[in-house]
């Protein structure tokens, strides 16, 4: 029974969820409107891969935790925020989920990156095998930057979707440096990045943030022998939860995907009018240079270890070794 652990209710749950309003509600860049297309935003809501709590699955490390209740939080939500970039990526954004109807391939092939098992490039496993280089322990709770570092580093070993992760630093955007890491070998043209910035514009005290929480315990659930996966439970088919955006915690880390160059180019412009526009205190900012009193921008590389799944974590190990020799070295 635990594959039916934490599974939905009947869609009429959702209905009574939601405040009678004529406000707009917008998932990820797409608006929708209670008193016309509900359902259609509420299948939108439940195609999300939800990450959560999970137990039972192999030790983290051979001898850790088999279970991230606790402590796995934020790593759910970079599982999460990185999950939506490779829809987008392979799927698009307009693709929808639906229950015990056949996914394509790349759906399936996303899914098993995340799975709970140390041969999963993006897995509870190696976010938390890479944390250690970020000073964090096995069983450690991660804050927003330190989940981005972690995704940043492993992207280098995922070939398949070949991502470009910016992380910004001192909630400054930089044009230049984002673009000189993809054009760099072995890039390729997509780019996701992230960066710890709010984007306030036309949020007032009474918007509500509609949110997937990660708290809630699952049982491992592994790939069949086919390569597909029961993903009932990857999709959050009960009432969402919402909180008021005053309540947000302002450490929080936004994640951004573009696909190609025009895409980035777009949401540069957008973002300068939206800065524009702000009476306040600016959140973040977006400049074209890098900023000549910072260290000079040089795009991160993978370490010369070669690596097939399984290996992969040896490849993190080996990476580790190499941060703490450079560390010695600069001391």
């Amino acid at each position: 029974l635990s594959r039916y652990e934490n599974q939905i209710t009947i869609l009429s749950d959702y209905l009574e969820e939601f405040p009678e309003t004529d406000e707009p509600v917008w998932i990820l860049g797409r608006q929708h409107h209670l008193n016309t297309d509900k359902s259609k935003l509420l299948l939108d809501i439940s195609a999300r891969l939800w990450f959560t709590y999970r137990r039972k699955f192999s030790p983290i490390g051979g001898t850790g935790p088999s279970s991230d209740a606790g402590w796995g939080c934020m790593l759910r939500c970079g599982q999460m925020m990185l999950a939506q970039a490779l829809i987008c990526r392979h799927l698009g954004r307009d693709w929808q989920w639906e229950k015990h109807k056949k996914q394509p391939e790349e759906y399936h092939r996303i899914l098993r990156c995340f799975l709970d098992r140390k041969d999963c490039c993006y897995s509870i496993h190696q976010m938390a095998q890479m944390g250690v280089g970020e000073g964090k322990s096995i069983g450690e709770w991660f804050g927003p930057n330190t989940v981005a570092q972690v995704l940043k580093k492993l992207a280098l070993f995922d070939e398949w979707n070949s991502l470009a992760v910016y992380v910004s630093m001192d909630n400054t955007v930089v044009i230049e440096d984002i673009k000189k890491m993809c054009w760099s070998p072995p890039q390729s043209s997509s780019a996701a990045h992230s960066s710890a910035h709010v984007h306030r514009s036309a949020l007032g005290r009474s918007n509500e943030l509609i949110y997937l929480d990660p708290h809630t315990t699952q049982s491992f659930v592994d790939s069949e022998e086919n390569g597909t996966v029961d993903d009932q439970s990857f999709h959050c088919q009960q009432a969402p939860h919402r909180m008021k955006i005053m309540n947000l915690d302002p450490s929080v880390a936004l994640g951004f995907f573009c696909k190609e160059e025009c895409d980035f180019d777009n949401w540069c412009s957008l973002v300068q009018k939206e800065i524009l526009k702000q009476q306040s205190l600016r959140m973040f900012e977006l400049v074209q240079k890098h900023p000549p009193h910072w260290p000079p921008f040089v795009p991160p590389t993978k370490p010369e270890v070669t690596t097939t799944g399984a290996e992969l974590i040896e490849s993190t190990d080996k990476l580790f070794e190499l941060e703490e020799e450079f560390e010695i070295l600069s001391v």
